[in-house]
């Protein structure tokens, strides 16, 4: 991927890791654009850095997502990056019937797939096309209080893979990052200050890092997500599946 020239487009732009990596893309010199459903936390993100441009786009809604990428086509014609960031991730309680999956499954899932139908064809006419999912370690791990958010990030994976097959041939490169645990507030404020997270500024460093150094890469694996990534193939994912889920949900009791 080329770091700089680009025209990126970044669901989920205002805030955790969408607010990161638009800001990392920006200060390298691309013309970035945030997308998101909170005005509020756009407008913010925009205004501290001057040059970025910001839509709203609830990506629950289908109508509006072809909507939105029809306006997108015209307001940016060099567009020809696209991060599926955009995501949803609540515990879930499958005893009690306590599941909110459809958010979840909108979000995460449906949303990325009709935003890439409605930008893929105008995007592979386009120099230097990229599309890049994001994915989580907890595609390879579930972390079973979270269960649907996890289903919805393993159908990422397998999505995207399909996608690079289908596109082989074409100019277009397509990546996924996949993110280990990050101090985000994806499940509320404590989360941005856990001490077992990774620090945000530290995970869009080493990213951009790889991006940059490694421009062959189609998985953007940081050092702190690789156990989880490759859990299956170390033999020992049964255990590490166990010890995983056993440790996050002593900690989650902690609080």
């Amino acid at each position: 991927m080329k770091i700089n020239g680009n025209t990126i487009l970044i669901t989920g732009g205002g805030s955790g890791i969408g607010r990161g990596l638009a800001e990392a893309f920006h200060a390298k010199g691309n013309q970035v654009v945030i997308a998101g459903r909170r005005k509020n936390l756009l407008d913010e993100t925009v205004l501290a850095n001057p040059g970025m441009k910001a839509a709203v786009l609830d990506i629950e809604n289908s109508e509006t997502i072809r909507t939105f990428a029809e306006k997108l086509k015209k307001d940016f014609p060099t567009l020809n990056v696209v991060i599926h960031n955009a995501g949803i991730m609540k515990p879930e309680s499958l005893r009690d019937g306590a599941v909110d999956a459809e958010a979840m499954v909108t979000t995460n899932l449906l949303g990325p797939i009709r935003l890439n139908a409605a930008l893929l064809p105008f995007l592979l006419k386009q120099p230097n096309p990229v599309i890049m999912t994001v994915s989580s370690g907890l595609a390879f791990v579930p972390l079973a209080m979270t269960p649907t958010y996890c289903a919805t990030k393993a159908a990422i994976h397998s999505y995207t893979q399909s996608m690079r097959y289908q596109l082989n041939g074409t100019t277009a490169q397509v990546l996924e990052l996949i993110p280990p645990y990050v101090q985000t507030e994806l499940m509320g404020p404590r989360m941005a200050s856990d001490p077992n997270a990774m620090p945000l500024k530290d995970f869009i460093s080493e990213t951009m890092s790889i991006l940059q150094n490694s421009p062959n890469s189609t998985e953007i694996c940081v050092e702190r997500v690789k156990p989880l990534r490759f859990a299956e193939a170390s033999g020992q994912y049964d255990a590490f599946f166990k010890n995983f889920n056993d440790g996050m949900a002593a900690a989650a009791a902690a609080h």
